[in-house]
């Protein structure tokens, strides 16, 4: 679900009826309560993602189809940091957690806005071994060729692009 502060009616803080304002030139919800001074600002929400290169299967990247997708829709495995959390840690825990999978190491690939959603994806590519063993979040994964991997023009999609091109 997408957070939206675009549909909030009443301020968390002190439930008056927020108001439509523009701060920083850009549409905000207020509250217009003198004592209250919430603005919901509407900040994306960083997201880890995981390029994830099975080093046990001959280098083959996992992708992943979540289980409220459809099917033939996969991504990279991706997750929200967790507090006083270091995004490395928490692509590791990710992976692990969704995929039964130990990391090996972390590489930086980038950061892209993913607007649609309200984030920042902070995507890595993930050197991992072990049993794949899937929890409740996901439906199934796919392993890939790294010569047959290739980005989309969505999400994720960009920053497989990136690894992909640097990569040739």
């Amino acid at each position: 679900m997408r957070f939206d502060p675009d549909d909030w009616r009443y301020c968390p803080r002190c439930g008056t009826g927020l108001a439509d304002a523009h701060l920083g030139d850009l549409p905000r919800r207020v509250c217009p309560g003198s004592d209250c001074g919430f603005i919901a600002w509407g900040n994306p929400v960083p997201v880890v993602c995981a390029l994830i290169e099975c080093l046990d299967r001959d280098g083959q990247m996992l992708l992943a189809r979540n289980a409220a997708w459809p099917e033939g829709k996969f991504a990279l495995v991706t997750g929200f940091l967790e507090r006083e959390e270091a995004p490395e840690i928490a692509v590791a825990r990710e992976v692990k957690e969704e995929t039964g999978l130990d990391t090996q190491a972390v590489h930086w690939i980038g950061n892209y806005g993913f607007a649609d959603a309200n984030q920042v994806l902070l995507v890595y590519h993930v050197q991992a071994t072990g049993e794949i063993t899937l929890n409740e979040e996901l439906a199934e994964v796919k392993l890939i060729p790294q010569d047959k991997l290739k980005g989309w023009e969505r999400g994720t999609g960009w920053a497989v692009m990136d690894w992909v091109s640097a990569r040739r």
